[in-house]
């Protein structure tokens, strides 16, 4: 397979991921904000900046925006052309990477990320957002659901679509993190808080409602929501689909079908960081994360799958070529 097809499967996967976790975390934060009532500016600003913080997008939100409010934040992260991570903008970007492997994908795949595209530059997107924002972004992530479907059903499950898996699942993990990051304000430094309030309560749910695990959550912990209890699960489930384990053993998977290496081997360093990630994962306890301070681990997790993304590049996408010759050479055997 070409360095630039697998590139743009990569990418098309991964700017859908990033779209659909934008409209989950969006859509859990208006949600919460129904349940508190009478708040002031400062109280309101205080839940939407740790919103534009976990993207990691807090320095560009300030260049466009002086203040912090639903609107702006809302704005920036859904409609903002020059926000490279709304909704808007991760879509488009999607799409021109099918456009330019058109011949790699199906017919249906290609139709459902063209029609979500044309309803986001469209007139009726602006006013479903008006009438109901509910509705607007259970239309993304019903359709990038959709699109995740028609990825599995229709197309050929070779290097191509594995390419897809790694992108999918390397942006979830990162995404499932920044996430469980947006409260770690409430937490101590180190160690797990002593008790938990009704208002914290809410909060630690519509993470779980972020990432779509409220009903799994019940299912195993019952009622009771804590930060230790709600962190083990999507850290360290190894069932749930949206947890970092679970994406990360994906992701391994992904890159060793890629390369043909058998477990406990590793034919690249992507192959290398990604093992070792997994099997730290799961020899990890929660009460270890949180002595070591859940904010601090999360932002070294975050590195490691940076670190990651990084050294797949380099094993598969950049390709340097000493001279002209060599690189007319090369393109002429892909050819």
């Amino acid at each position: 397979m070409l360095s630039r097809v697998a590139n743009s499967l990569y990418w098309m996967s991964r700017y859908l991921e990033r779209a659909e976790n934008i409209a989950r975390i969006v859509d859990v934060n208006l949600q919460l904000l129904l349940d508190f009532r009478n708040l002031d500016d400062q109280a309101l600003a205080g839940h939407w900046v740790p919103i534009v913080q976990s993207t990691g997008d807090e320095q560009a939100f300030f260049a466009l925006h002086k203040k912090a409010t639903g609107q702006t934040v809302t704005q920036f992260l859904v409609f903002q052309a020059e926000n490279p991570n709304s909704i808007v903008s991760s879509v488009a970007q999607s799409r021109e990477n099918a456009r330019m492997v058109r011949d790699q994908i199906t017919l249906e795949l290609w139709e459902e990320l063209n029609r979500l595209y044309l309803f986001l530059k469209s007139a009726a997107a602006r006013e479903v957002w008006k009438s109901s924002p509910f509705e607007f972004l259970q239309e993304i992530k019903a359709s990038s659901l959709h699109l995740q479907g028609l990825t599995d059903a229709t197309v050929v499950h070779n290097e191509g679509w594995q390419f897809m898996q790694a992108g999918k699942y390397l942006e979830r993990a990162d995404k499932t993190t920044r996430i469980l990051d947006v409260r770690h304000q409430t937490l101590p430094d180190k160690g797990a808080p002593s008790r938990v309030s009704q208002t914290e309560a809410l909060e630690w749910s519509a993470i779980l409602r972020s990432c779509s695990a409220w009903d799994a959550y019940k299912a195993i912990r019952g009622a009771e929501v804590s930060p230790r209890l709600v962190a083990d699960f999507l850290l360290l489930s190894e069932d749930f689909p949206r947890s970092v384990e679970f994406c990360v053993a994906m992701l391994d998977n992904a890159l060793r079908s890629v390369s043909g290496s058998p477990a406990g081997r590793f034919n690249n360093r992507a192959e290398k960081l990604c093992g070792r990630l997994l099997a730290e994962l799961q020899f990890s306890t929660i009460d270890e994360i949180f002595e070591e301070g859940l904010h601090a681990y999360l932002d070294v997790l975050q590195q490691k799958l940076n670190a990651i993304g990084e050294e797949l590049f380099n094993a598969y996408i950049f390709q340097p070529f000493n001279t002209v010759e060599e690189e007319i050479q090369q393109q002429q055997q892909q050819q």
